[in-house]
């Protein structure tokens, strides 16, 4: 029986929680339907005593309480609050929720505690760059998957932290490293990932990080502070 992967060790992200569907438009609907006015943000959703979505912030900073409390399997704790890329429509003031997709934050793991051996598998690299807030940095990458018999099959990333630079003035430059292991996966198709790093997890002023692509290594900057 094929099977699809995405079965990974706990330190590690799953790769099925990064999956999500973006919402598709009806060619003929035009004017002002349900999807002419959506937008999409990366934000933050604040979650109430029983596990529903209330309120939104989003990367801009805009907070907006939801039309109406928003559910979904991947809430799993209440009073709290989940990094999500979302759609919806801005009714009075409010977000109409069309979907919302969770977006994990990894924690930043030293390469001395980390007990796997360092893979960097090539991934499709889009673009990083930082919430206008401040308070993440955000990777877009895309992943090779596909369908297979092998029941060892696991696909995983991480993110590995391997030094600190400390110039002359004080300034610190912390180097980060994304681990991907393809986990004889198969690469038959594309898989978009996002990826936020909360920036309170960097201990420096700056963070490197280095991405191994299809088309070579590419190293990030971004300030932090």
């Amino acid at each position: 029986m094929k099977k699809f992967l995405y079965v990974v060790s706990s330190f590690l992200l799953p790769l099925s929680s990064f999956l999500f569907l973006s919402c598709t438009q009806d060619a003929y609907e035009k004017g002002e339907g349900r999807y002419s006015l959506m937008r999409g943000d990366f934000a933050e959703a604040v979650v109430n005593n029983v596990r529903q979505v209330t309120k939104i912030v989003t990367d801009d900073g805009d907070e907006l309480a939801v039309t109406s409390p928003y559910s979904a399997k991947w809430i799993a704790k209440a009073d709290t609050t989940y990094r999500c890329m979302l759609y919806y429509n801005k009714v009075e003031g409010k977000a109409e929720v069309v979907s919302m997709g969770q977006v994990p934050c990894p924690v930043i793991t030293p390469l001395s505690e980390f007990e796997k051996e360092l893979k960097t598998d090539p991934v499709k690299f889009e673009s990083t760059w930082m919430s206008k807030t401040g308070r993440y940095l955000n990777l877009s990458i895309l992943v090779k998957t596909g369908v297979t018999d092998d029941s060892t099959a696991v696909q995983s990333l991480a993110i590995v932290s391997d030094t600190l630079i400390t110039h002359t003035d004080g300034k610190q430059i912390r180097n980060l490293i994304l681990y991907h292991d393809q986990g004889n996966v198969p690469q038959y198709y594309s898989t978009q990932v996002y990826i936020s790093i909360p920036t309170n997890r960097i201990d420096a002023d700056s963070v490197r990080i280095s991405i191994n692509s299809y088309d070579g290594e590419v190293v990030a900057k971004h300030h932090c502070r």
